[in-house]
């Protein structure tokens, strides 16, 4: 059995994290078992090591979640009805009108209350 020195288990381990070869190949390329490969990734594997690659897409991935967050926020906010607009688009709002009334009771045609007893027209 040989005995491996810390800086090649070292080695190792970074080289099958960053390789992006699979476990199997990076340890027979190494002469060591793929159990024994597996061993030293759970005991020398940093925290804090990621590839540059796979740094680069967490990066871009990021950016992208928050573009995409932005921009369902802006669609939501396109989506809201207006309150000016009307419900279809076949209906107009008609106001009844605030003045008083005549002295016989009845608006005249034409005018902004003629039509009291509707609040909505259908085209």
């Amino acid at each position: 059995m040989i005995k491996h020195s810390e800086e090649f288990k070292r080695e190792a381990v970074r080289i099958a994290l960053t390789s992006g070869l699979l476990r199997a190949r990076v340890a027979a390329d190494l002469g060591v078992g793929k159990s024994t490969l597996g061993k030293w990734l759970a005991v020398y594997r940093p925290a804090d090591l990621v590839s540059a690659p796979q740094a680069d897409l967490a990066l871009e991935n990021e950016r992208l979640r928050v573009e995409n967050r932005i921009l369902k926020e802006e669609r939501d906010i396109l989506k809201r009805p207006r309150s000016s607009s009307p419900r279809n688009g076949y209906e107009i709002r008609v106001y009844r009108c605030l003045a008083a009334p005549m002295a016989r009771g009845d608006s005249l045609p034409g005018h902004a209350c003629w039509s009291e007893h509707r609040n909505f027209l259908q085209i």
